[in-house]
């Protein structure tokens, strides 16, 4: 991991990496009520280490999704994913003011897409996602 990924990491952890992460625990919470949303609960659970640890990272979509991963895609957009989509777009505002703010809004926006389509989509260091491994 770069310096300036860490130096990053720790600030967004400060100023918003722990309050968005904690909208995904809530929504991971309440996935876990039935059996039955318990893969929507694991995604929210995945997506919150993703928020709280952002830079040096990346999504990428899984070769192997399939039809499952659409239909999952499907109903986590109707009753999850606007909403958390929505708090990044928000939350990316008011650090685009701000002139140290603005690689933290850009990160809020490099979240959106996730947030709307978990299933289907791995977290994977940056340099892996270009071939510098």
């Amino acid at each position: 991991m770069k310096v300036i990924d860490f130096v990053l990491n720790i600030l967004w952890l400060v100023f918003c990496g722990i309050w968005m992460s904690l909208g995904y625990l809530l929504a991971a919470l309440i996935c876990f009520v039935l059996i039955v949303t318990a893969p929507f609960g694991l995604a929210a659970l995945r997506i919150a280490g993703y928020v709280l640890w952002p830079f040096g990272r990346t999504a990428v979509r899984r070769p192997d999704e399939g039809a499952p991963s659409m239909v999952g895609n499907v109903i986590w957009f109707i009753f999850a994913g606007w909403w958390l989509a929505l708090g990044h777009l928000l939350t990316s505002i008011p650090l685009f003011v701000s002139i140290i703010g603005i690689p933290f809004g850009w990160a809020n926006l490099k979240l959106i897409p996730i947030s709307l389509m978990p299933f289907g989509t791995q977290v994977v260091p940056t340099d892996e996602r270009f071939g510098n491994r």
